[in-house]
């Protein structure tokens, strides 16, 4: 992806379903949990790296030592090294059940106080709870005054103290009516099903009991693995596939709104909590968000690469001798191998080669400190550098393949003009994904409008036609709905209703068009009907479609909205 998009995050669980003596005799190592916890951490460290976290408990300790020890890092350089070199060898984190977060700061502070695993401390080992998940809520504020109603004074608004407070609460009430292990179908049902917005979950109390849940939608992604050994539960299923050697088939999906819970010496029990919904599952961790060794998701983005060949050939004349194939790395790159596999099917029979290679290579070193906007912008594009020789200046059509463009600006900024160095007479950008028209409040890094070129697009379109009204009334609109919110509607949609899909790609590539630029820019996207034919199995797809599976996902739209006709720059939630 051109753009960098942040997106939260990733979480780790383990639990050792032998004693760790057990451990230390069969494989040498008595540091076994340890080390696997910190690969299901590395194996994810895409997901996050504003912040690193990691709890580890002890079960039934000696009086008078902690139940568990806890440690987090917000290191600017890298926290997650940071994090496992100072718990390398440490008594305190070898224990039986280890729960880690890595996290990016899609919203709030990038201080250590943000970093998960969340507790909520007890002196009765039942009651104490330690959280961490993958999140974001757009009703908070409820969680908030429910927090306060049940007597409460609430330390804090961030959603992650408020949902372990929230667990922690129906905890002690649990603890309140009953001796014994507590019902955590019940109390999550009960503290779970009021929120908004979009989760998966690890937790454990003092006792060393463990729960997994995500969002009765299945929003954002979740798997879970056990045997006679261990019980564990990532963010990706290849980072429990690397930890423990296990097939795709062994690590499980965690079913959408069920409660997977795990008692020391106990079975893994699987149970209905939440009300039931529609499964719409994020479909950008297809796109983009999660890696591709995942064997579904390389097979989908290869799909992906392959339905974009139309439009393509279309765009590029279907020139094959004067047309040159590339990508903006990385992660564009199992895409681009679908493109070329569909590309070549099609040329080799008509007698024509398939000309491609990497004409762009990302610096990742690359650091400015210039203080001068307009000399840190001139600067800036050398963060890409490119392969010269292999495109015929004047002649040549460069197609590069994105995940997507979501801003814009660092394809106007940065790649386009360093591109326009190889003097091909036309540039085409092809994206994985469909245009991005509405904001995100699930977790991923897109809460405002007027920043998605999609957005910019329509609006210049209707302005320039004289047709303001309709921004006028999808506004109007927008504000009953949200002082009215029981039957609201996505007013954004109306915007993107009055001017067609062509219409919008040409002005999304003219909004992409940096100055001098001598080149021709075309623009193709992946349509949404063949991104569902790609991705079956992940339909959440409202930043395309506007459809989203919650209220609050609705009411962002019209905030968002609103927020952009009265030149408000804030987020939307």
């Amino acid at each position: 992806m051109s753009d960098a998009v942040k997106h939260e995050c990733a979480v780790g669980l383990l639990c050792l379903r032998q004693n760790r003596a057990y451990f230390q005799r069969k494989y040498g190592n008595g540091d076994y949990g340890f080390g696997k916890l910190a690969l299901l951490l590395e194996k994810q460290h895409n997901r996050g790296q504003d912040g690193a976290g990691i709890a580890v408990l002890h079960l039934n300790p000696e009086p008078g030592t902690p139940a568990y020890n806890l440690e987090k890092s917000a290191a600017a350089e890298d926290p997650l090294a940071d994090l496992l070199g100072r718990c390398a060898g440490h008594p305190g984190m070898n224990g039986e059940v280890l729960l880690g977060h890595l996290r990016y700061a899609t919203y709030g502070r990038e201080s250590i106080e943000c970093c998960h695993p969340f507790v909520h401390d007890s002196n009765c080992l039942r009651r104490t709870l330690l959280l961490a998940g993958n999140f974001n809520l757009t009703n908070a504020e409820l969680l908030f005054s429910r927090f306060q109603q049940a007597g409460h004074h609430p330390a804090s608004r961030a959603d992650g103290y408020l949902i372990t407070q929230t667990i922690a609460h129906y905890l002690e009430q649990d603890a309140n009516r009953h001796a014994g292990s507590p019902d955590w179908v019940g109390l999550l049902r009960q503290a779970l099903n009021p929120l908004d917005g979009a989760f998966t979950l690890c937790g454990m109390n003092g006792a060393g009991e463990v729960f997994a849940i995500r969002d009765g939608h299945g929003i954002r992604p979740g798997f879970f693995y056990f045997d006679d050994e261990i019980f564990a539960v990532a963010s990706e299923r290849p980072a429990i596939q690397a930890a423990f050697n296990c097939s795709t088939g062994e690590v499980m999906e965690l079913p959408p709104g069920k409660a997977v819970t795990l008692k020391p010496g106990g079975s893994v029990e699987i149970s209905d909590c939440l009300d039931p919904a529609p499964k719409r599952s994020c479909v950008f961790e297809r796109i983009y968000f999660s890696r591709p060794n995942d064997a579904e998701i390389h097979r989908e983005r290869r799909k992906l690469g392959a339905a974009l060949v139309p439009g393509v050939l279309k765009a590029a004349e279907s020139d094959f001798d004067n047309t040159f194939f590339s990508y903006i790395p990385n992660s564009a790159q199992v895409s681009f191998h679908g493109l070329l596999e569909a590309l070549n099917r099609i040329a080799f029979p008509a007698g024509k080669m398939v000309r491609f290679g990497q004409v762009a290579i990302k610096d990742v070193k690359f650091r400015t400190f210039i203080a001068d906007a307009a000399s840190r912008r001139e600067l800036y594009m050398h963060v890409y550098d490119v392969t010269y020789g292999l495109v015929r200046p004047g002649s040549d059509t460069l197609v590069v393949l994105d995940d997507s463009i979501v801003r814009g600006s660092t394809m106007r900024e940065a790649i386009l003009p360093i591109l326009a160095r190889l003097g091909a007479r036309r540039i085409v950008v092809a994206s994985s994904a469909p245009p991005i028209k509405y904001p995100d409040c699930y977790g991923i890094d897109m809460a405002c409008a007027g920043d998605l070129v999609a957005f910019q697009a329509a609006v210049n379109l209707l302005r320039c036609a004289e047709r303001g009204a309709v921004l006028e009334d999808a506004a109007r609109l927008a504000r009953r709905d949200l002082a009215e919110p029981e039957h609201a509607e996505n007013r954004m949609k109306l915007i993107y209703d009055a001017v067609t899909e062509d219409e919008l790609h040409e002005e999304i590539a003219r909004l992409l068009t940096p100055q001098d630029f001598h080149a021709e820019l075309r623009v193709v996207f992946q349509s949404v009907e063949d991104l569902h034919r790609c991705c079956p199995g992940h339909t959440g797809d409202w930043y395309f479609t506007g459809d989203y599976p919650t209220r609050g996902g609705i009411l962002t739209a019209n905030r968002a909205l609103v927020n952009f006709m009265e030149n408000k720059n804030e987020r939307a939630y």
